[in-house]
């Protein structure tokens, strides 16, 4: 599919979400508790990995409650950091991540995240997608998040032909200029919250479905 028309496509999901969405944020597109800054912003997509969006909302809230700070985490109990994130499962192993990663910053760092994509990965449970997450959201660096709505949509729609999604992740940054690139998790991830549903797209109600490669077809 040519540029110019992933920007149209992009351009048309902006006027109906115009909020975008990121982990935590609530699929109505309501703002959370807490700010939209590093620290937040990489502890939620931490809790968003290999679960539902309104459980990662639950689980973030919980733990932002109790523990609003890198430094608060850093000397958390891991046990009690698990009940708090139980929500977006897996809590041990979650909660072992956050309050390692949260001990990094704090003693390598100087408690700030750090804006590189080497250095975001090199933390726990940090990969390509939880990086590309915080530079987009919370840093305003052009970066293309690939979740499993970005991955899936993109495909479906024909954007990119691709297995995984780090394949995925660079067919999009050869085919979008690089100024639409945080746009394009933005307006997906609330595209396949709320009209191209996994199990079942609402197409009848899809303002893309004419550059859809999967309405097209099965329009036929």
């Amino acid at each position: 599919m040519a540029e110019k028309d992933i920007c149209r496509i992009l351009n048309t999901l902006s006027r109906e979400y115009n909020r975008g969405a990121y982990p935590g944020r609530s699929s109505e597109g309501l703002n959370p508790e807490w700010e939209c800054d590093p620290f937040h912003v990489l502890v939620a997509t931490i809790l968003s990995q290999r679960t539902r969006d309104d459980n990662t909302r639950k689980a973030s809230d919980n733990l932002f409650r109790e523990y609003n700070s890198i430094d608060a985490i850093a000397e958390a109990d891991p046990d009690k950091v698990a009940e708090l994130v139980r929500p977006a499962g897996f809590p041990k192993q979650k909660a072992k991540a956050i309050v390692d990663c949260c001990r990094i910053l704090r003693d390598e760092y100087r408690g700030a995240v750090p804006e590189s994509t080497e250095e975001l990965t090199s933390l726990p449970m940090v990969g390509r997608k939880t990086a590309a997450c915080v530079r987009s959201y919370a840093m305003d660096i052009p970066s293309v998040c690939v979740d499993t709505h970005v991955h899936r949509i993109a495909n479906l729609m024909g954007l990119v032909h691709t297995k995984d999604p780090e394949s995925t992740e660079y067919e999009l940054m050869r085919i979008t200029p690089e100024d639409r690139w945080s746009d394009i998790n933005r307006y997906l991830v609330r595209h396949g919250q709320v009209v191209c549903l996994p199990n079942h797209p609402h197409c009848e109600r899809c303002s893309v479905r004419e550059m859809c490669d999967r309405y097209l077809s099965e329009k036929q």
